[in-house]
């Protein structure tokens, strides 16, 4: 196919991608080799070297061998961004299990949810949130718990400060004798790192990283060594700036690596890269100011609501914040303004691109020095195929709006278990997005608008399917829309329009309430509005995009 888009690479950027038939956890090994006594984690004031982790990971993978993981094997990951999450992600890896990444805000139904489908035998969990496995611990296949805390890598007195803190707050939990749980430093003590790391096929599946896909129900993408490592290797090929820093440079690891966006373009394109990694367990904006300053941070993934925070920061002119060199913004769309303050700032470039779970995740970005264009994506990664389909199926010209279509060694292989929902997003190899789009003479690609429901607010995808079913298992509600509505700082908002049942009483508080016990914070509704009835189609499908548009008025009019 013809792909305008190449006269438009940066200089030095391969038109096409060459990267090494590896397993993922190779990125650790080849830096452990070369720089092993940098440090490859910062985390609150302490370090790891790349020789420690090499070495934590891998007594890591021993102890899963030990305790009977096999290769193949679920192993959840509930953890914010610590040096154990990195250590178990890697450590699974090279005992040849399978990752399950979790989102430490899910709530039990959420995470009963996750581990059944998954089939995880193994979780590996922050401490103070045990009371929610404890809440589903008979109704999931869990064998093993192996319980991290945040003091297990803060130093000293921060170590003993910390749970002193935590009990003064009513924050801590006293861990029980359970015959399933297991301490991860303990592990990491008693067990020697393994002799032989399986050597995992390319092919075979890495993550397994849930998303809503096209249907709205949550399912796990199946990301292979290949789709891994083929997205690092891209992303470094579109930034030679960063290449260049190889050993140097230092990663902000604001964003949750839990979601496949901060894996990737923080966690392993920092390791691959032999950076340093500054951790960050809660994306707060006074904290990332404060290790931009402290650490000579070169390198900030984000999203638009924490580079609008950036911003808006009291007295942020004034801050030592110039080492800043390359920013990748995804999740939602950044605002140009919040691109051209944040540049004005830093003197840092921020790349706006376009990714998605399914493609491990990014497929196009703006280039680092060549024309970027208002409102655009940018253009396709070395190795993306893109083009935009109309309802046949056929190829649309540029300019004309359709179905983004995409294909590269970074594509999922499908989803766990789900072979139709499979067929109907994986079609000759072209992965189709559900996102409509087009693309200018120049290859330049524009997101137009979602074909599915999604709701991104602060970086978080939402599906509106999922807080409906809540909505719905209330005794008061008889029927529930929920819709994303514009927001200046998160992008979206969650907005639900409830019907009750004749005779019913439920008031807005009580249903904030119930929702805050059933969904994780990012997804409660912001908006409550009780209706009478909802528009329907004649049919009687509710009308879902008209809800929304009279929210986007209602705005307007109090505006």
């Amino acid at each position: 196919m013809e792909r305008p888009w190449f006269k438009h690479y940066d200089p030095g950027v391969p038109k096409d991608i060459e990267y090494p038939e590896i397993p993922l956890w190779r990125l650790l090994e080849q830096s452990a080799n070369r720089y092993p006594e940098q440090v490859a984690l910062e985390f609150l004031g302490k370090t790891l070297s790349y020789k420690e982790l090499w070495e934590a990971t891998r007594r890591f993978a021993e102890a899963l061998r030990a305790q009977g993981v096999q290769p193949g094997e679920r192993v959840a990951i509930m953890l914010p961004n610590t040096p154990a999450f990195v250590i178990a992600f890697y450590g699974t890896l090279m005992a040849g299990g399978i990752a399950v990444n979790v989102n430490p805000l899910y709530t039990p139904r959420e995470l009963h949810h996750q581990l059944v489908d998954a089939g995880a035998e193994t979780l590996v969990m922050l401490d103070i949130l045990w009371p929610r496995y404890a809440e589903i611990a008979g109704e999931v296949p869990l064998r093993r718990v192996i319980t991290s805390g945040i003091q297990d890598y803060l130093p000293f007195p921060k170590n003993l400060l910390y749970p002193i803190k935590m009990r003064r707050e009513k924050r801590w939990v006293n861990l029980p004798k359970d015959p399933k749980r297991h301490d991860l430093k303990t592990l990491l003590r008693s067990y020697s790192p393994i002799a032989e790391p399986v050597n995992s096929n390319p092919d075979d599946i890495a993550l397994l990283q849930y998303t809503g896909g096209t249907t709205g129900i949550s399912k796990g993408a199946m990301l292979t060594h290949r789709n891994l490592v083929a997205n690092t290797y891209q992303s470094i090929a579109w930034s030679p700036e960063s290449k260049a820093l190889e050993g140097k440079g230092v990663m902000l690891g604001a964003i949750p690596f839990f979601h496949v966006y901060g894996m990737t373009v923080a966690m392993n394109f920092g390791l691959a890269l032999g950076y340093k990694i500054v951790l960050l367990p809660r994306p707060e904006v006074a904290a990332c100011v404060e290790a931009i300053e402290k650490h000579g941070v070169t390198h900030f993934p984000g999203v638009p609501t924490l580079y609008t925070a950036f911003n808006h920061f009291p007295g942020i002119q004034n801050r030592k914040i110039h080492t800043i060199r390359v920013c990748n913004s995804g999740s939602a769309p950044l605002p140009l303004e919040v691109m051209e303050r944040f540049e004005q700032l830093t003197g840092g470039k921020v790349l706006e691109g376009y990714g998605l779970t399914e493609a491990a995740p990014v497929t196009h970005s703006n280039p680092v020095s060549g024309l970027r264009k208002k409102g655009s994506v940018g253009l396709p990664f070395p190795g993306v195929d893109a083009k935009i389909l109309g309802p046949d199926m056929q190829e649309l010209p540029p300019g004309e709006v359709g179905e983004l279509a995409v294909r590269g060694p970074n594509i999922m292989k499908g989803y766990w278990n789900r072979p139709e929902e499979t067929a109907k997003t994986l079609v000759i190899d072209w992965l189709l997005t559900g996102d409509m789009a087009k693309m200018d003479e120049d290859g330049y690609f524009y997101i137009v608008d979602r074909k599915k429901d999604v709701i991104i607010a602060g970086g978080y995808n939402i599906y509106p399917r999922e807080v409906e079913e809540v909505l719905y298992a209330h005794p008061a509600i008889q029927e529930a829309c929920v819709v994303g509505v514009p927001d200046s700082y998160r992008g979206e908002t969650v907005a639900a329009y409830v019907v009750l049942k004749p005779g019913a009483n439920l008031t807005e508080a009580e249903l904030e309430k119930y929702c805050r016990e059933n969904l994780a914070a990012f997804k409660i509704p912001r908006i409550i509005e009780f209706r009478k009835e909802l528009p329907k189609s004649a049919v009687g499908k509710i009308l879902r995009r008209q809800l929304r548009e009279e929210a986007i008025q209602a705005q307007k009019v109090s505006s």
